[in-house]
């Protein structure tokens, strides 16, 4: 994708602090961290968000997730805990229009999401 800040990191035109790359993924820090460890999780393949992930990218969403298991092991945070975020639409507050899991810990993280009156029964 031409505007894709995620896809432009891939390719290197917009730099990015990485931890971990292969020939399908790419794993770097958070520019705005909201742990002491905070980071991206991204396919190098374009896929616009988990409600477009087609069945021939099963594999490749499965993947991630051992991508995430070796990355909290390499930062540290395996054993005391860490959290698995993919936001899914505006809604949720996807900011970039590429799938990616943020992979946050280091800390004991706090509640997901805070009380609202649009939750109440």
């Amino acid at each position: 994708m031409d505007n894709c800040l995620f896809c432009k990191i891939v390719e290197g035109s917009i730099p990015s602090s990485k931890v971990y790359e292969d020939d399908r993924f790419l794993v770097f820090r958070d520019i705005q961290p909201a742990a002491p460890v905070h980071v991206l999780i991204i396919p190098k393949k374009h896929i616009g968000s988990m409600d477009e992930v087609a069945p021939e990218d099963f594999v490749l969403i499965g993947e991630m997730h051992r991508i995430a298991q070796d990355v909290a092991r390499q930062l540290g945070v395996a054993e005391s805990g860490y959290r698995l975020i993919n936001n899914c639409g505006p809604d949720s507050g996807q900011a970039v229009q590429h799938i990616h899991y943020h992979l946050l810990g280091g800390a004991k993280l706090g509640a997901l999401v805070q009380s609202s009156d649009s939750h109440a029964l």
